[in-house]
């Protein structure tokens, strides 16, 4: 059981393409193109890389949580194709007909971590923050899609792009002005409504998916979610 929950939650081809956006973000706050969300919220460019960087390598890490009893057959497939994205699935080494359910460490601990930091260090943003994780987690429940074997899915890009668009929208009609405001919306909407519309509103259909490993933050939704953050660094 423990070795299936150190295992990689996206394809080969999906890694490549967010290791490409990683180092490209990397390079603009490197040669200092801009001055971007971490460093006004008082981090240093260092911190910005590492907490992507641990989110990234730590997307494979998953704590289980509980066992549930699927109500279909384990599916015993490697990989999955959704949206455009292949999804790997850890392989069932037993016959018995259930699903492990467990939390990403890249994909929902560190992540609900820094927004919880960021919004206990600037209450201020509390109301928008909130405001922007219910506009995003009804968008992405509007999207989100059972998949058989895996769990749920998202399209890579819309929560993200929903997270930073309703950040602006938000702190411009509400008059919130701040980079705090904006930052802080845009990355706590974009990690906790993905993780509240993707997941924790579909933990009913589980069950019924027959996947061997469940992971809230994991495989179908961490890359929204890194990308969500990633957004957040780079749009103030």
């Amino acid at each position: 059981m423990r070795d299936r929950l150190v295992y990689s939650p996206l394809g080969l081809l999906a890694i490549i393409f967010l290791v490409i956006l990683l180092w490209l973000c990397v390079t603009l706050l490197f040669l200092g193109a801009f001055s971007t969300g971490f460093t006004k919220m008082g981090f240093s460019w260092g911190d910005a890389l590492l907490l992507l960087m641990a989110s990234l390598v730590c997307g494979g890490v998953n704590i289980p949580l509980t066992t549930l009893e699927s109500r279909t057959p384990v599916v015993k497939e490697t990989a999955v194709r959704c949206f455009g994205m292949v999804y790997k699935i850890p392989v069932a080494e037993t016959v018995r007909n259930q699903t492990i359910l467990a939390v990403n460490l890249g994909g929902a601990v560190i992540p609900v971590a820094v927004s919880v930091y960021l919004l206990l260090k600037y209450p201020q943003a509390l109301p928008y923050a909130a405001a922007g994780t219910i506009i995003v987690a009804l968008v992405t429940y509007a999207v989100a899609k059972p998949i058989r074997g895996m769990g749920i899915a998202t399209p890579i890009f819309v929560p993200p792009l929903a997270s930073a668009l309703t950040a602006i929208l938000l702190t411009h009609y509400f008059f919130c002005a701040s980079y705090e405001c904006l930052f802080i919306t845009a990355y706590s909407g974009g990690v906790l409504g993905t993780l509240i519309g993707a997941d924790l509103l579909n933990l009913r259909l589980i069950a019924d998916l027959g996947a061997p490993v469940a992971s809230i933050g994991g495989a179908g939704t961490f890359d929204s979610i890194f990308l969500s953050g990633m957004i957040a660094v780079l749009i103030v």
